[in-house]
């Protein structure tokens, strides 16, 4: 039962500022996320940032803390040792991502008088801590390596400012609510705070051993090492719930038994890669290991989040393109995917959160500043590619995995979306997709690159909508022929056929109106007056990777995206630098992003350009291994590869990201040519190819239904070779070229 109120802390953790949220949501970059190199942690709907010690050092533009439902319940984390910070010596991310492990030493350590009294490097701590169910937990174990007895005192200083991922990204607000006093007893303490929302959020810290001395912002330690003794300190701090009655230390062990089992359940559904570079077998690993870390298990199934820290929550459009990035490897993530948006869509318009009939989700938020309407993302359907992505996702997964029974039951949702395409998406009925706000507090863009200003003319003014993107259509393309095979898979030949004109009359239209010769690819847009946004954008790849570009478009595509003015080295900038808004270090007008080259190679490998496809995967391989943990961030500057230098960070770039993290995996299916045809119960191998970094590939555990492959792919001089090492079942294994 918790004591009376601690001295208050509560003038420490109020902020009120004046202003209104920006306009656009934007995320300052007063801090460098790449600078502080943070770590990352997260399960459910919580996830942590904080420092290489292990700390979350609050103050303008840090981003650390422990967050659940994007609100900040922990917002400054602070172990000293005698009052001061201990020396880093490493800091590691287990491979699965289960535990961070900082370990830690003591400095010089003085009396008043200036007299030594402990040299350093004399006393370790080694601080280990998880996320599981809405709570973290640490072990700190403090040993002494001296011959010597010691004394030492070990605090925890912490802080909840209960803020909004809004406020955390930079929106000001001219009213908070009210933060209490801290209440608690020898062992424990109670942070809590009551929005303007009404509800009440709470932050429970639990030590055990009880500490010395603990008020509402610190808990001290006084521990006694004998010679090369050691003794452990544990922490629980609960978000939102209230702790279980197991103490800390008990907790700790039990948590982390079931946290680390269900990452091995959730992880062992996927597919197995090893190849002959043990350092793009570590890539894979924490790609795979950041995959499975940003999944949360929703009612519907597993759905990855879009990236820590500023997206931690369901995205439609960046799910959408992670479970078709990873179908291959784990349908089951699409199948997730595919039924939570279903059972998100929209149903009626309301201009507030850009909804209409069959509109797929753009983004869900559950923070206080969501709950007042402050920002529009309570529930936020203002993306104009989501729609279109979901149904070519639902064909895609039908061929991938021959499940009718959930293509069946998605079949209403999936009419319900054709439906917004052909109603709302074509605001002009001149047969493409356009997208325009409902209200001023909308996004102004609505496709993935959506920042204010990365629709422009030639001449560097901005487009004015309704605004119609090349890649858009692209999709629509791609989900009137998903559509076509799903009903038609279904019974429905008559309508197939229907839905396979309207993919091809499209085609026509978007050929004439998008593809320009003297630009030598297609225009990044057409504005509300239907004139061309004629600059040369990554945003035309996508239109090979769907398969709309006329095989004749394909190689002016390729030969623009590759040229020196679009590809930088590491891989293809999304502005090319000729161009009026190039920046290098823009979000995107000239910034590299692995997923959209990603998809870029899949539609050079889709039109026969299996080499140039390798040519991004080399560059992308080539910037991870400057990369800590060989993790792809969300985004990285545009700047042209220079010898014996890594690539050039973006400051506030979310790391991990999942679109990203997904990115090598989709880039290996380009380059071997992998294909599933389920109805067939055959895996397919059309003309595989390698990397130069890459010999021999072993992919394992192969999936179509309850059969199974293991396959082996070597280089042989200039060709791949296909050997299949088990199988189970009647699946087949084709190698074709």
């Amino acid at each position: 039962m918790m004591a009376p109120a601690f001295p208050s802390v509560a003038a420490a953790t109020e902020n009120p500022v004046a202003g209104k949220p920006a306009a656009q949501f934007f995320i300052p970059a007063t801090a460098s996320l790449q600078e502080r190199r943070p770590r990352t942690l997260k399960h459910g709907d919580t996830f942590a940032v904080f420092d290489h010690n292990g700390d979350a050092l609050s103050g303008p533009g840090s981003p650390e803390g422990v967050y659940y439902r994007d609100t900040r319940y922990l917002s400054h984390f602070y172990l000293t040792i005698q009052d001061l910070r201990p020396i880093l010596l490493s800091s590691t991310l287990r491979d699965d991502n289960a535990t961070l492990t900082c370990d830690l030493t003591n400095p010089d350590i003085s009396d008043v008088e200036g007299r030594r009294i402990l040299d350093h490097d004399l006393i370790h701590l080694r601080r280990s801590r998880f996320l599981w169910q809405g709570m973290c937990f640490e072990r700190i174990w403090v040993r002494n390596f001296d011959d010597k007895a010691h004394t030492t005192s070990v605090a925890l200083h912490f802080q909840a400012d209960f803020a909004d991922l809004f406020e955390v990204r930079g929106s000001r607000r001219e009213r908070r609510g009210e933060v209490h006093d801290p209440v608690g007893d020898a062992s424990s303490v109670l942070l809590h705070y009551t929005g303007l929302d009404g509800q009440h959020r709470k932050t429970h810290l639990s030590f055990d051993p009880a500490p010395a001395v603990l008020t509402g912002s610190h808990a001290s330690f006084d521990i006694y090492l004998p010679p090369q003794g050691s003794t452990s300190l544990f922490l629980r701090i609960a978000c939102a719930a209230e702790p279980p009655e197991t103490n800390p230390r008990r907790a700790f062990f039990i948590a982390m038994r079931d946290a680390r089992r269900a990452l091995r359940i959730s992880s062992s559904r996927a597919s197995s890669i090893v190849t002959s570079n043990e350092i793009f077998n570590e890539a894979l690993r924490r790609s795979v290991s950041d995959l499975y870390m940003l999944i949360t298990d929703t009612p519907e199934g597993p759905y990855p989040y879009a990236g820590i820290p500023w997206f931690s929550t369901v995205f439609g459009r960046d799910a959408l393109i992670t479970a078709l990035e990873t179908l291959w490897l784990d349908p089951a993530i699409a199948r997730g995917v595919l039924r939570h948006l279903a059972a998100n869509q929209a149903t009626h318009v309301d201009p507030a959160s850009d909804a209409e009939p069959g509109k797929i989700l753009h983004e869900v938020r559950h923070g206080e500043m969501a709950e007042l309407g402050e920002v529009p993302f309570r529930r936020y359907y203002g993306s104009v590619d989501s729609t279109p992505l979901f149904v070519m996702l639902a064909g895609a997964y039908m061929r991938r995995t021959g499940d009718r029974d959930t293509v069946s039951h998605l079949w209403p949702n999936i009419e319900a979306a054709l439906e917004w395409m052909d109603v709302h998406g074509d605001r002009d009925r001149d047969g493409f997709l356009e997208y325009g706000r409902l209200t001023s507090e909308g996004l102004v863009n609505q496709g993935w690159k959506d920042s204010h200003d990365s629709i422009s003319h030639a001449d560097g003014t901005l487009a004015r909508g309704p605004i119609a993107l090349v890649e858009v259509q692209a999709y629509a393309y791609g989900a009137w022929e998903a559509a076509a095979e799903i009903i038609a898979a279904l019974g429905d030949v008559e309508r197939a056929a229907t839905y396979r004109q309207r993919a091809e009359k499209l085609r026509q239209a978007f050929d004439e109106k998008f593809f320009d010769e003297a630009l030598g690819t297609y225009v990044l847009a057409l504005d509300g007056n239907k004139n061309p946004c004629r600059v040369r954008a990554s945003n035309a790849g996508h239109a090979l990777m769907t398969g709309i570009a006329y095989p004749e478009r394909s190689g002016a595509v390729v030969r623009t995206l590759l040229s020196n003015e679009s590809f930088c080295g590491w891989g293809i900038r999304t502005l090319a630098s000729g161009e009026k808004r190039y920046n290098p270090m823009s979000y995107h007008n000239g910034s590299l992003w692995p997923h959209d080259n990603a998809l870029i190679a899949a539609g050079f490998a889709r039109y026969g350009f299996r080499r140039e496809a390798a040519r991004i995967f080399e560059g992308l391989f080539a910037a991870s291994t400057y990369i800590d943990m060989r993790r792809l961030p969300e985004l990285f500057c545009g700047f042209s590869r220079q010898g014996t230098q890594g690539p050039t960070f973006y400051p506030v770039a979310c790391s991990p990201q999942a679109w990203a993290a997904a990115t090598p995996l989709l880039l290996l299916q380009s380059c071997l040519g992998l294909g599933f045809d389920a109805e067939r119960r055959q895996i397919v191998f059309e003309h595989p190819s390698m990397p130069a970094f890459l010999d021999e590939v072993f992919l394992r555990n192969l999936r179509i239904g309850s059969e199974s492959a293991d396959i082996a792919l070597r280089r042989s001089g200039s060709q791949v070779v296909v050997d299949v090492l088990n199988r189970t079942g009647e699946m087949r294994v084709i190698s074709i070229g």
